[in-house]
C-alpha cells in the first residue's frame, strides 16, 4: 500500500498529538516495511528524525501553497496525494483535508478526544466553532474512524452520532524508549544536569485545569511535615500555572513544587525538547501523580508503567483503560486520599516494587507492535 499521513504533529508538535504521530509512523514503518509511507507536512523540523525511517516526506512547494501552507494541509494536499498515487491517507490529528472524498482515495481519521464538547469553558469560544467544524467533517466523510480509547468511541457516538460500527478502538503506544532500563550512570547525568533531587514524585502534562495539578499541590501541603518529597513538574501554561504558583507562594511550597519549565537547562537542552531524556526521568520517579480530570488517553499514564514507575491516577474518564490493575486510583478532587496513597507508595518498598512489576506487564499490552497491526488491520477493511 502507498499510505498517506498527516505528519504536521509528527514536525511540530511537541505533547500528545506529536508523540502519537511519531510514535505510530515509526511503529508501522518498522513492523509493516512493505508498505510505502508518505508524509505530507506543511514545514520539516528535526523533531522527527526522518532520516531513520523509509518515509517520503512531501511539502508544499508551488505558489499559492508554499505561502499559504495552512490552505495546502486544509484542501491543497489532495493534489498531491492524487499525484502520488495514494491508496489510502490517514488523518492522525482530528482532521481529513477537504474534498478527498470525491477523489476516491479512502481516509481514516484519529480522533483522540472531545474534550472541547465536554469543557467548553476551558477553550477559546473561536476554537471551539473551528473544531468542531473541523472534527465533524472529518468524522463525515472519512471512510473509518479510529478513537484512541473506548471513552472516546463513546463520546463520538454519544455527542457526534457516529455510528458505532465506523468506529475502530485502536490504543496507542508509547516509545518504546520508556521501557529500556536507564542505567544509573546515566540516571545520574541527569539528575545533576537538571538538579533534581535524589526523591522525587512526577507529574507531566500541560499546565492547565483540566490536568488538576492544584489537586497535587493540595496533597503536597497536606505531606509537607509528614513526607520530604518534592514534586517535579514536566510541562508548562499561563494562567493556570501563574494560580498554582500562588497558591505555592501563600503556602510555602516552593521547595516542594519544582517546575522544570521554570530551568533553563531543561529549555536549552535537545535531550528534554525530544523527549529523550524523560525515560531516565520517570524511572528515577518514585511514582506519576496524573489526576486528570479527563483525557483522550492519558499516555503519561502508559509512559510511566512502561518505565515502571508506579502511577497514581485518576478513577474517571479513560484512566482506568491506560492504568488497567497497574495503577492506583483515587477521585481527582481528594487531596487527602492522594496524600495517603502517596506517602503509602514512598514507605513501603514492597508496594512500590509490586506496582512496578505489573505496570511492566500492563504496558506490554500496548506495545508499538500491538498498536500498529491494529491500524492495519483497519486499513485492510478498506483495501484488501
Amino acid at each position: 500500500m502507498r499510505i498517506g499521513f498527516d505528519a504536521k504533529r509528527a514536525f511540530q508538535n511537541s505533547t500528545g498529538l506529536g508523540h502519537y504521530s511519531r510514535t505510530l509512523l515509526t511503529s508501522l514503518s518498522q513492523y509493516y516495511p512493505l508498505n510505502k509511507y508518505f508524509l505530507f507536512a506543511p514545514k520539516i523540523t528535526s523533531r522527527f528524525a526522518n532520516g531513520q525511517h523509509p518515509f517520503k516526506v512531501i511539502t508544499p512547494t508551488r505558489f499559492p501553497h508554499s505561502l499559504l501552507k495552512a490552505a495546502w494541509r486544509t484542501k491543497g494536499v489532495v493534489k498531491d496525494l492524487k499525484e502520488n498515487n495514494i491508496d489510502l491517507y490517514h488523518g492522525l490529528s482530528h482532521e481529513i483535508p477537504i474534498g478527498i472524498q470525491s477523489t476516491g482515495i479512502p481516509s481514516v481519521v484519529t480522533i483522540h478526544d472531545l474534550i472541547f464538547e465536554r469543557y467548553p469553558q476551558q477553550y477559546n469560544k473561536l476554537d471551539v466553532l473551528i473544531y468542531r467544524k473541523k472534527f465533524k467533517y472529518a468524522c463525515t466523510h472519512a471512510n473509518r474512524i479510529v478513537a484512541i480509547s473506548q471513552q472516546t468511541k463513546n463520546d463520538l457516538i454519544d455527542i457526534y452520532k457516529v455510528p458505532a460500527a465506523k468506529i475502530d478502538v485502536c490504543y496507542q503506544s508509547c516509545d518504546e524508549s520508556f521501557s529500556h532500563k536507564v542505567t544509573a550512570a546515566q540516571k545520574d547525568l541527569i539528575r545533576a544536569l537538571y538538579q533534581l533531587p535524589e526523591r522525587f514524585f512526577l507529574s507531566v502534562g500541560s499546565i492547565i485545569e483540566r490536568k488538576n495539578l492544584l489537586t497535587i499541590c493540595k496533597a503536597m501541603l497536606l505531606l509537607k511535615n509528614r513526607l520530604n518529597i518534592p514534586l517535579v513538574v514536566i510541562g508548562n501554561g499561563t494562567a493556570y500555572k501563574q494560580k498554582l504558583k500562588k497558591f505555592i507562594e501563600e503556602n510555602e511550597l516552593q521547595d516542594q513544587v519544582i517546575f522544570l519549565s521554570d530551568n533553563a537547562e531543561a529549555n536549552s537542552n535537545e535531550g528534554f525538547k525530544s523527549s529523550a531524556h524523560f525515560p531516565a526521568i520517570y524511572q528515577m520517579a518514585e511514582a506519576l501523580i496524573y489526576p486528570s480530570i479527563f483525557e483522550g488517553f492519558g499516555i503519561p499514564v502508559l509512559e510511566a508503567l512502561s518505565s515502571g514507575t508506579p502511577v497514581i491516577t485518576s478513577n474517571v474518564s479513560c484512566m482506568p483503560e491506560a492504568g488497567g490493575n497497574a495503577a492506583a486510583y483515587i477521585d481527582p478532587y481528594d487531596a487527602e486520599t492522594l496524600s495517603l496513597k502517596m506517602e503509602e507508595i514512598a514507605n513501603d518498598k514492597q508496594l512500590a516494587a509490586a506496582m512496578s512489576a505489573q505496570g511492566l506487564q500492563h504496558a506490554a499490552l500496548f506495545s508499538a507492535e500491538k498498536t500498529a497491526t491494529s491500524i492495519i488491520e483497519v486499513y485492510k477493511k478498506l483495501i484488501s
